[in-house]
């Protein structure tokens, strides 16, 4: 359940399913509960619940279509809407359409399909025109860097208009839309290692800078001017506390969430800058180990790859589960690249992976890590490499790859790209990347070429493979059968499976392991070069 206060204070917006008959509650009881594939799944609808009089009345205009997100006119008006077909993931999010309602009288307009992802929708105005701004993939690939798209809501009877790509040509990534009450709406745009604040310009329909943020920003709200906003601000040793401030000048800082992290010493972080070998500018971050300088080099360098692959490393200060922070204090240097296929760099950066996950994109992480080595930073026979999601993925591939890596990790992997399009929860969404699809006849397919489990037989490195036991995005058969495949070739190799755990390890006792098995690991196979005083 979602719920999101309207105007006025008396009426709430609530996304919610349908609350189980009698006979559902018979058949849970007596275990007579065969699910039907979609049409099993209850839809979310929208419903508006009266605080006063505690009245709930569902939207009965949107009928059995499944609501995902709602945002109401600024002036008190209609709501923008935006819903899916059924609430599974696939097919549902290919879908998606917008709509306007009329709290009060529940008529309602469509506006037409979206985009991939569609999210974050905003009501914004131009020469009183009201329109309904949004984000959602950039057309017409099913991989590539999210757009901002606005259409005019037209009067009744009218048809719906184009839905305009606001950020077309951009060499940044828009990552939330900010709507403002008496003013232009705002973004946050990820730019690189930083986040840039933006302010769309209504009589030309464009974003315009407004600041950059060094490090990494989100969860921005605004003053109904614009002229001041709060956002989560986190910096290279600083982690992410509220701050607030106009959206062009200095923001102050309100909270201090984490005041004992100022105790802890920390890894130098430095932000990189290359050139991949076809001349693609790259960026990534390089921690160094607590205490040491680039000069006391060379050192074992750990590569961490991050999820995604539509995501970036930027240069805040990671204090999450899989800090690389953690790796630094046991005395490695660790690489956090941000190759091709990730957030940041624009549309085409992140398209460039459709079809293509671990070519170029694999080639632009081995030009940083050789780029290391050459400044005598990186020890280049002792050199591990790590990573979760679309990381582990690249874990996996390099290992395939290459005899050069002395330990792995792989964190939730996938490692066949087919059966990631079959089985887990974005389903066709996956052979965007993995090039194919298994139903598109007997092959041989792209997306076998492109898969680790490919290359098993070729695999000499060490391989530590860690997943949750109910993971639905990257399902635990992926790690199953990497791991059968790595017992068929004698890899020597450990295979961690987490109870209860999806794709990411939440639960407390988990995490902790997480961290300690990670440097034993790296530990056992790179050397440990500093003695663990800190204990967890």
């Amino acid at each position: 359940m979602d719920h999101w206060p309207l105007a006025g204070g008396e009426m709430v917006a609530v996304i919610a399913t349908d609350e189980p008959s009698e006979q559902d509650e018979r058949r849970k009881a007596e275990r007579d509960d065969a699910i039907v594939w979609e049409a099993g799944a209850p839809p979310g609808r929208l419903r508006l619940l009266h605080l006063g009089t505690r009245e709930l009345r569902v939207l009965a205009e949107l009928g059995d279509r499944h609501v995902v997100d709602v945002v109401q006119r600024p002036d008190g008006g209609s709501l923008a809407v935006i819903s899916w077909s059924c609430p599974q993931f696939d097919p549902g999010m290919f879908t998606a359409e917008l709509h306007v309602v009329d709290p009060a009288t529940g008529m309602l307009l469509d506006l037409g399909r979206m985009g991939l992802l569609a999210c974050s929708p905003i009501w914004w105005s131009v020469r009183d025109v009201w329109r309904v701004a949004y984000l959602a993939v950039t057309p017409p690939g099913l991989v590539g860097g999210l757009a901002v798209f606005d259409v005019a809501v037209p009067e009744p009877g009218a048809a719906a208009g184009e839905h305009r790509n606001l950020t077309a040509g951009m060499d940044v990534c828009p990552t939330e839309l900010v709507q403002v009450e008496n003013g232009a709406p705002l973004a946050l745009f990820a730019d690189g290692l930083d986040t840039a604040i933006y302010r769309l310009d209504p009589d030309v329909g464009r974003f315009v800078r407004v600041s950059t943020r060094v490090g990494r920003v989100d969860s921005m709200t605004a003053s109904s001017s614009g002229e001041a906003v709060a956002v989560l601000a986190s910096t290279a040793y600083e982690p992410g506390d509220v701050h607030c401030g106009p959206p062009g000048g200095r923001l102050v800082r309100l909270s201090d969430t984490r005041p004992d992290l100022r105790r802890v010493r920390w890894g130098t972080q430095e932000r990189l800058s290359y050139k991949a070998g076809d001349g693609l500018d790259l960026d990534g971050l390089l921690i160094l180990p607590v205490g040491r300088r680039r000069q006391d080099g060379p050192f074992p360098l750990i590569t961490l790859v991050h999820g995604g692959p539509y995501d970036r490393y930027c240069d805040d200060l990671n204090t999450t589960w899989f800090s690389p922070q953690w790796l630094a204090a046991a005395g490695y240097a660790v690489f956090l690249p941000n190759p091709r296929g990730g957030q940041g760099h624009g549309h085409a950066f992140a398209a460039a992976v459709a079809g293509k996950v671990g070519l170029e994109e694999w080639t632009d992480i081995l030009t940083g890590i050789d780029l290391l080595i050459a400044d005598g930073v990186a020890d280049p026979d002792r050199l591990g490499i790590d990573g979760w999601s679309h990381g582990g993925f690249m874990a996996a591939w390099a290992v395939g790859q290459t005899d050069r890596f002395k330990a792995a990790l792989i964190g939730a992997g996938i490692t066949d790209w087919g059966m990631q399009a079959a089985t887990g929860e974005e389903g066709v969404l996956e052979s965007g990347l993995g090039g194919s699809i298994g139903w598109e006849g007997p092959g041989p397919h792209l997306h076998d070429r492109l898969s680790p489990v490919s290359f098993a037989s070729k695999v000499t490195t060490p391989v530590l493979i860690l997943h949750g036991q109910d993971d639905t995005n990257v399902p635990l058969g992926q790690a199953t059968y990497f791991h059968r495949a790595l017992c068929r070739f004698g890899v020597e190799h450990e295979f961690v499976v987490y109870p209860r755990e999806g794709h990411l390890i939440m639960e407390r006792n988990h995490r902790i392991d997480v961290l300690r098995r990670t440097r034993a690991w790296f530990g056992r196979w790179l050397g440990a070069p500093a003695s663990d005083n800190d204990p967890i």
